[in-house]
């Protein structure tokens, strides 16, 4: 994906804090999820990709997140 300006105020534009508060821990996950999502999608908008191209990236990333996640690896790590 192409790059914008390393600037922090670019990160200001694209990543939408979750709001803490009390939701039960599976919410505020799903929460957190959506925002990163929208956040993503926003950014590849003003990049200048198109719906089609936004939606595959977004659904390769995820297949890809999903498919290589191992309960085997992810419990000896923690």
């Amino acid at each position: 994906m192409a790059e914008l300006s390393k600037d922090s105020s670019n990160h200001d534009l694209f990543v939408t804090e979750f709001p803490k508060g009390s939701y039960d821990i599976d919410k505020y996950l799903q929460g957190r999820v959506h925002f990163a999502l929208m956040d993503q999608i926003k950014l590849m908008d003003k990049l200048g990709k198109n719906q089609e191209q936004i939606e595959e990236e977004i659904m390769k990333m995820v297949q890809d997140i999903v498919s290589n996640f191992d309960p085997k690896k992810e419990s000896e790590s923690s």
